[in-house]
């Protein structure tokens, strides 16, 4: 195997693959990247059995047809070491990899193409395109919320949905939930609902850019699949049940409150500042007009806010987690937004006071 190629054309797809690569794995073989040349196009892959991200980029020039892994770190870092404007020799003699570039030369270990797993081959049962910063959009909104290391496995990942021209996220971790839906003119999709673990939400937003080219998306009973023009993006699914979410949904919030958010989160910064640092809580003193944040911590010191704010119903006290809080105003992309309350007992919805495409619900705490 032999190919010439210039280095900035070989470092994009070597930078995408490598996400998908495991540093710390008991299968050497992991820690490497498949590289495969193939009718004049060079094709990257990184897995780690979990997700698998597959990049090509074409080649100019004579080349030989072959396949061989290598360590995926290493190479990065000898490709992104090298000058702009380089040419890079990349072949393959016995069971070393040699890398020439102007009078560098660089012999790494290979491992045989034949024992570098590939996620078997599967039909996509659903499937529809999406502009790819709609699809951002629908990940950002939600991914924060997810769980991290829940024993409850099925919270560490986030639930995508299909129903009609609807496709909705949703993620939880037990004390909030996030959701974010999508509507596409024309599409009649089947009701579906799968989880996306934690790894493949997280690969698929640092992938994806924020533009109006379109990717596909193919869902097949265990695996997801991203189809972009420079990338083929692979998940498995998680084998679980997401709790039903439209059973937590507030349904009726007598108490409405609407604000700037920028004034509210930036209120909520200086407060959170004073507040205990494991619990994270702030109390909310809600009157007419006004909105008093208080917050303090087990060194007896306080913090208080005064916020003006659009509210007119009976006076209330609740309590909050104010990282939730502060969370939920970096999702939401609207200018203003709107908190509905029932009781100090029960949770928070909020959403931008324009549109309910995302809706974030936030459970009290006992301050």
């Amino acid at each position: 195997m032999k190919f010439k190629i210039s280095r900035e054309k070989f470092l994009q797809p070597l930078q995408l693959v490598v996400g998908a690569v495991e540093r710390r794995h008991t299968l050497p073989i992991l820690s490497n990247v498949l590289i495969k040349v193939s009718e004049d196009a060079l094709w990257l892959t990184g897995t780690d059995l979990e997700v698998e991200l597959i990049s090509s980029v074409s080649l100019e020039g004579e080349c030989t047809e072959g396949e061989t892994t290598v360590p995926a770190k290493k190479l990065l870092d000898i490709v992104r070491g090298l000058n702009d404007g380089n040419d890079i020799v990349f072949e393959v003699e016995g069971n070393k990899a040699i890398i020439r570039s102007g009078r560098g030369r660089y012999s790494l270990s290979t491992l045989s193409a034949n024992d570098y797993p590939n996620l078997e081959d599967w039909e996509g049962e659903t499937e529809f395109e999406v502009v790819r910063s709609d699809l951002k959009r629908l990940i950002e909104s939600t991914a924060f919320s997810m769980a991290q290391q829940d024993v409850r496995y099925y919270l560490n990942g986030m639930s995508l949905e299909t129903d009609g021209a609807v496709v909705r996220s949703v993620a939880t971790d037990g004390h909030r939930l996030a959701l974010c839906k999508l509507e596409l003119e024309g599409l009649s999709l089947p009701a579906r609902q799968v989880i996306i673990p934690r790894k493949g939400v997280l690969e698929i937003s640092r992938l994806i850019e924020d533009d109006d080219k379109a990717v596909k998306i193919q869902i097949g009973s265990n695996h997801i699949r991203v189809f972009s023009a420079d990338f083929i993006f692979t998940s498995k699914l998680v084998d679980g049940r997401f709790p039903d979410y439209r059973r937590v949904l507030p349904k009726e919030c007598n108490k409405v409150v609407k604000s700037d958010k920028e004034t509210l989160k930036h209120a909520f910064s200086r407060a959170a500042i004073l507040s205990n640092e494991k619990f994270k809580g702030v109390r909310l003193n809600l009157a007419s007009g006004e909105l008093k944040i208080t917050a303090n911590n087990p060194e007896q010191e306080e913090a208080e806010e005064i916020v003006d704010v659009d509210y007119s119903g009976e006076d209330l006290e609740i309590g909050f987690n104010v990282a939730y809080l502060i969370d939920v105003m970096n999702a939401l992309k609207s200018e203003s937004l709107q908190i509905s309350l029932s009781d100090s007992n029960s949770s928070a919805l909020i959403e931008s006071d324009d549109n309910s495409a995302a809706q974030y619900v936030i459970m009290p705490m006992r301050l």
